[in-house]
């Protein structure tokens, strides 16, 4: 397939033909992105890939060369190791170890094929693998070499990625193999947290003989075998009449029934053809964003990020509407039912871009967390399948609902009885935390606007050992949600939330200097009292940040937090020293690199931009409330230079599609700074096309010729339509009816966007 071409040839920037072979599934398989190569669909079940290691954040790290095998589950991004539930591995010979490290096969990056919606490898020892997925299934085709004594598949059913704890295999009949196992403990949070995943395998020819295993110990002619204390499994071998032996694999977080179910509802024709239906899938899936212009570099970078964007919240239905909830019973849906929600993570930007492209997923996804409240109790923070992790800090799930109330995708009823459980969420605490933690930090936030601190072992203190963080998180959420309240016509708790919108401004600390800069958050014990360094680079109690990165997050009420720093135009001198904007404006790249804070796991002793993790990814659009939003798209372009079209070109972990999200906004010229606004802030685009297609919605186009990545740009001026916009924001229902936008741009700096700043929250 031909790659699109760049923006001279052909007289102009052409949007790809297909942009599925813009994207590489390698970008980020290491130990920073973590993401994984195989293959699935949007926000599928199903992500079946290769394992190159276990009890590791990546499951496959681009660096080794010895396959384990084929796993069903996989996170993109996640710092912590979890799933990797289902291992196959083909294997020629007599089958003699259930060890991986003992059966995995060597391979070569160059006989490797990644595309979305497909992974083949050829193996060293002569098997090729090759691997599609439908949104519940997985299908597998192995080509054994000729000359094979056996073809034999393993299917490791206990050892996992993460943790399990229990679990069983059955070979059923002559051609058929299913289980479950049970799984939890993701990033030791509370250590206590569950989920329970089920398989059903159906293969094409019937295998010769099979066996078992528990731990070591393999048993010929054995149908069931239960988890010891690390494996359990089933080998199967066919005869060798025929080189080729595929399988169809259904998964279902309900039970092996609906695995079963699953399975024949998705059952394809043949390999070909669902690898071909993915591929339609997700070609049609990436044209909703496309670009045209820049580099093929630049639009590899791109689709790769937009690629990764859609690749979660996971279906978490079989298709007949049964989920496991988080009372661990079987519920019927009539909406699809996702899981996998890395709130903290995927509120900035993720979930944003769901939202614009797939307004009717993203209502699913948000009734999703109105059925964990109402199975479970309470809303989640970083769910995993139905297992609530309680990992991270804040209330990361307010804004991301108000989100989308904010774009009118909720009904009445939907929308209320999630308020209730926001507010509930808002003002109160579990009594029983062995499932959700809850906001921990709620009794001294409540009464006094900032959580007191207190280091205390246990996972039920999260946020108040995030103190200072947590009462940021709180506040820009409580905001949230107060808008949502106004909205259903609850005035006096619209009041009530109202009121906190500020209580950012009690851990500032007008004692603390840094940097030629006076004033800053700082962490408070209960009775109001400093905690710990009063150094804002070194500072207790910022969760993955330090207060100079988690200055910026007081959003919702900029005009405060301005005062608070001695006004805008020192606020702007402080975002300078924070992106070192001097060195930025002569070597964008220099600063990117040198500057800024580098490493996945860097997280603390600095006062600089950490573009790699979460709790500033908004701070670059701050310059719109300064006055000075032509710094903004400096800041974008120098950002860009940190991700490339290489297995290492992304900084940190990608964490659910959200450092992907951010860039795919950022080189498109929107983003919503305020989660919880539902309004996009607009900076120079780096591609002259971009067209916007929303599912059941309008097709936008913005145009900005001469753009690109590769040197600094500015807006001069903006039309809509046919009338001039002045603004440096626009509401997402504005968004959506623009039709048409258009970018005039300048090497210089310019002053478009300055004559009013955009609204608060």
């Amino acid at each position: 397939m031909a790659l699109a071409a760049p923006a001279e040839a052909h007289g102009g920037p052409r949007f790809a033909d297909d942009p599925t072979t813009l994207v590489d599934t390698s970008i980020g398989n290491n130990g920073d992105g973590t993401t994984f190569p195989g293959a699935t669909t949007p926000f599928g079940m199903v992500q079946l890939s290769p394992d190159t290691q276990l009890k590791k954040y990546a499951s496959y790290d681009y660096a080794q060369d010895t396959t384990l095998g084929f796993s069903h589950t996989h996170l993109s991004g996640v710092g912590c190791q979890t799933m990797g539930n289902f291992r196959f591995m083909p294997t020629t010979g007599a089958v003699t170890t259930s060890d991986p490290a003992q059966y995995g096969a060597r391979f070569s990056h160059a006989d490797e094929t990644r595309r979305p919606g497909y992974y083949g490898v050829k193996l060293a020892n002569g098997i090729g693998a090759e691997l599609t997925a439908t949104q519940r299934t997985g299908q597998h085709r192995y080509t054994f070499p000729g000359g094979a004594t056996s073809e034999n598949v393993l299917i490791e059913v206990g050892e996992s990625n993460g943790y399990t704890y229990a679990g069983d295999v059955h070979v059923v009949g002559d051609d058929t193999v299913e289980g479950w196992l049970q799984g939890g403990n993701f990033c030791w949070e509370t250590q206590k947290e569950r989920y329970k995943v089920f398989f059903s395998a159906k293969f094409d020819r019937k295998f010769t003989s099979f066996g078992t295993w528990t731990d070591s110990k393999l048993t010929p002619n054995q149908r069931d075998a239960k988890l010891g204390s690390q494996r359990t499994g089933a080998w199967l071998t066919f005869g060798t009449d025929s080189n080729q032996v595929g399988a169809s694999v259904g998964l279902s977080y309900t039970s092996v029934d609906g695995a079963r179910l699953n399975r024949g509802a998705e059952q394809p024709k043949s390999f070909d053809k669902a690898r071909k239906a993915a591929h339609d899938t997700w070609r049609d899936e990436l044209n909703r964003l496309r670009v045209a212009g820049g580099t093929i570099a630049d639009q590899r970078t791109y689709y790769s990020a937009l690629y990764r964007s859609l690749l979660h919240p996971s279906v978490g239905s079989d298709v007949d509407g049964s989920y496991r909830g988080f009372d661990d019973v079987v519920h019927r849906s009539r909406d699809t039912y996702y899981q996998m929600f890395s709130l903290w993570d995927t509120y900035r930007s993720q979930n944003q871009l769901v939202a614009l492209l797939h307004p009717d997923e993203a209502a699913d996804m948000t009734k999703s967390v109105l059925k964990i409240a109402q199975d479970g109790g309470w809303v989640p923070r970083w769910a995993l399948a139905g297992g609530e992790t309680n990992v991270m800090s804040g209330d990361p799930v307010t804004p991301w609902v108000v989100d989308n109330y904010r774009r009118g995708l909720l009904d009445d009823k939907t929308a209320r009885q999630l308020f209730d459980a926001l507010w509930r969420n808002a003002n109160e605490v579990p009594k029983d935390q062995s499932i959700f933690r809850g906001r921990d930090g709620n009794p001294s936030y409540v009464k006094n606007g900032w959580i007191g601190y207190q280091d205390l072992p246990g996972y039920t203190y999260g946020d108040t050992r995030q103190a200072g963080s947590a009462t940021l998180e709180y506040a820009l959420a409580d905001c949230a949600l107060s808008t949502m309240a106004s909205g259903l016509g609850y005035g006096d708790k619209a009041a009530t939330l109202r009121a906190r919108c500020g209580n950012f401004a009690h851990l500032w600390d007008t004692s603390v200097e840094s940097h030629g800069f006076t004033g800053f958050p700082r962490t408070k014990a209960a009775d109001g009292t400093g905690v710990g360094d009063p150094d804002p680079a070194k500072s207790t109690g910022f969760h993955e940040g330090t207060p100079w990165q988690y200055q910026w997050l007081a959003q919702q009420d900029t005009a405060k937090l301005f005062g608070l720093m001695g006004g805008p135009a020192q606020a702007e001198k402080r975002l300078d020293t924070f992106f070192d904007m001097p060195l930025l404006l002569t070597d964008p790249a220099k600063a990117a690199k040198d500057s800024w804070v580098h490493g996945a796991y860097d997280y603390h002793n600095n006062f600089a931009f950490n573009p790699n993790n979460e709790p500033d990814l908004h701070a670059p659009w701050m310059y719109s409330w300064t006055g000075a939003p032509w710094k903004t798209s400096a800041v974008l372009r120098a950002a860009r230079t940190l991700f490339t079209d290489t297995p290492y070109g992304l900084p940190g972990n990608d964490d659910l599609g959200t450092i992907s999200s951010w860039l795919v906004f950022g080189m498109a010229g929107v983003f919503e700074a305020q989660p919880g606004s539902g309004t996009y802030l607009l900076s120079t685009p780096m591609f002259e096309k971009v067209e916007i297609h929303p599912d059941g919605g309008r097709k936008i186009e913005i145009e900005a010729p001469g753009a690109s990545a590769a040197k600094l740009q500015y807006t001069t001026d903006v039309r809509i339509g046919h009338r001039d916009y002045g603004r440096s924001w626009i509401s997402h229902a504005d968004l959506l009816r623009a039709g048409k936008i258009q970018f005039r741009l300048s090497d210089t700096p310019t002053t478009w966007g300055t004559k009013s700043a955009p609204p608060a929250m």
